[in-house]
């Protein structure tokens, strides 16, 4: 790993497929598109849940004679926003901590993980020292002070506390934590998010990624990874950066990916639409909430015919035609409303070879926007629109018949991984703002749905909480593939297991109802039930 992530000028490589390229901010200005292709700048993440085991057979797989599984021996990754390492659902009956290692991006006072330029990591040792003093913090000063994190890491792998009535899955693993910083001030300008939104950047989930792959590798241990963010930018196809990450790690040996299909199914934030060969142009309503000066808006369409875009403002004023082009960024000033539009309408977006157009709004009036397409070629054209993904805009920003498919987050469109979509265990019902396949490609997400309505949960300062959405659904997921991953490697029974490989066991032993087609945009191939997995197997 330290000969993989080198810094040479103003390019960091991270693996043997990608690179962080570094811009000075005085080069930074909203049209630098013209200069840097879409690609090139890391798409911002948000998290995917907020602050039941019988339902998905694992307490049945853990009393079945010949399965006592417990994660044994697998090492449980969590990338995220950090993890109260003090809380006794982490902690051995000795005091000591399960945590292998924390790697916190936010602290700058070092030493970092071998091979990498920024943060600190904190070995187990140091935890377990720390956890001896009167105030470990003043050791080990990492935190999480929004509990997203905390919670994936409980859910997954907590220990059991009775009087809480709770028991993560995995209470045997071994834990490895990222905790991720906050999306640069920059890299939130050029997507047009505001400061004051917690979110997070592409470039440090992938190096997260790396730094947990690389110490399973040097303690030799299977890894389940976590992942309970996603992003609506992008194709929503799976060509994402890093949607192909985490697609080629599920074909690796003894790596297991578990993926939140995102909170977006009921957000009216996804517009399907089509322009015909006898009406060449068509128009889409979007309103813009008072709270939302700031966001950006992307339509997507496919080879080979070509749109144009206008767009009309709430007082009627309607832009120029802005018409595709490879690098180029139209200004675009609507004085009445004192707004600001950033139009790139980029005919060949280097990552998929489709159409972007790419609108940011800065300081937009609120009320209804009018976006018009036009297609050039007079052919029928079938496109798609996405509004940014769980925070980053509220509730009143939405488009006017809104289609509720294909809104899985990135890296959830990933082919390979296992992507999780969340229900209620207690009436059988799906969560209503699980977000809905299938991908834009050719691939069937959600791959399963798993108990995500008000999980019991370690929540900060050793409490406990509840927890509901896909993240939290993805975090039982990621146990129970670590439960499959101790059975099939460390029992021998598979020991070239991958992702992929077991996300086609969970896929099969679903518990499916007979009123409803599978696979399913909604449920994917079904509920999760180990308990029938296994009896298959066996």
């Amino acid at each position: 790993m330290a000969e993989q992530l080198r810094k040479d000028d103003n390019v960091t490589r991270m693996n043997e497929r990608n690179s962080i390229n570094h811009v000075t901010a005085s080069d930074f200005r909203m049209c630098i598109l013209d200069t840097y292709p879409y690609r090139m700048f890391p798409k911002i993440y948000t998290l995917n849940s907020t602050i039941s085991l019988e339902k998905s057979g694992a307490f049945n797989v853990r009393n079945f004679i010949n399965l006592p599984l417990y994660g044994q021996g697998i090492l449980m990754a969590f990338i995220d926003t950090g993890i109260d390492y003090q809380h006794q659902a982490f902690r051995n009956p000795d005091g000591t901590s399960r945590i292998y290692s924390i790697w916190d991006q936010t602290i700058e006072n070092g030493p970092p993980p071998t091979g990498f330029t920024f943060g600190t990591e904190y070995s187990k040792n140091l935890l377990n020292y720390a956890l001896k003093q009167s105030n470990p913090y003043s050791t080990v000063p990492t935190t999480d002070t929004n509990g997203h994190g905390t919670m994936l890491a409980g859910i997954a792998a907590g220990n059991p506390n009775r009087i809480e009535d709770f028991s993560g899955i995995a209470t045997s693993s071994e834990i490895i934590v990222v905790k991720l910083k906050q999306a640069k001030r920059y890299n939130r300008r050029i997507f047009s998010v505001p400061e004051n939104i917690e979110c997070y950047q592409e470039t440090d989930v992938m190096l997260g990624i790396e730094y947990v792959r690389s110490v399973a590798a040097k303690i030799n241990k299977p890894l389940v990874i976590c992942i309970g963010m996603g992003s609506s930018q992008g194709s929503h196809d799976g060509s994402g950066t890093l949607s192909l990450l985490v697609n080629n790690l599920s074909l690796t040996p003894r790596i297991g990916i578990s993926v939140a299909a995102g909170n977006e199914g009921n957000n009216h934030r996804h517009y399907k639409g089509e322009v015909t060969e006898t009406n060449i142009k068509t128009q889409f309503h979007l309103n813009i909430s008072e709270q939302d000066s700031m966001f950006s808006l992307e339509i997507w369409q496919g080879l080979p015919f070509r749109l144009a875009v206008t767009i009309t403002s709430p007082s009627g004023v309607k832009s120029t035609l802005v018409s595709p082009g490879l690098n180029e960024c139209h200004e675009i000033d609507f004085n009445l409303e004192s707004s600001t539009i950033y139009i790139s309408n980029i005919n060949f977006e280097e990552e998929t070879g489709n159409q972007l157009i790419l609108i940011r709004f800065e300081n937009a009036k609120s009320g209804i926007w009018t976006i018009e397409l036009v297609s050039l070629e007079k052919r029928a054209i079938t496109f798609h629109a996405w509004l940014p993904s769980g925070n980053l805009i509220t509730t009143g920003t939405y488009f006017f018949e809104p289609d509720p498919n294909i809104t899985i987050t990135s890296p959830g469109n990933a082919e390979n991984t296992v992507t999780v979509t969340a229900y209620n265990q207690y009436n059988d019902n799906i969560v209503t703002d699980s977000s809905r396949g299938f991908t834009l490609g050719t691939s069937v997400k959600p791959d399963i749905a798993a108990p995500g309505y008000q999980l019991t949960c370690p929540t900060l300062q050793n409490s406990y909480g509840s927890a509901t959405g896909t993240g939290a659904a993805a975090a039982h997921t990621a146990g129970i593939i670590a439960m499959i991953m101790e059975w099939a490697t460390l029992k021998g029974n598979y020991t070239t297991i991958t992702g992929r490989d077991i996300g086609g066991l969970l896929n099969r032993g679903a518990s499916r109802n007979p009123n409803i087609e599978y696979p399913n945009p909604i449920w994917g191939y079904g509920k999760l039930d180990l308990y029938v997995l296994f009896r298959q197997l066996t």
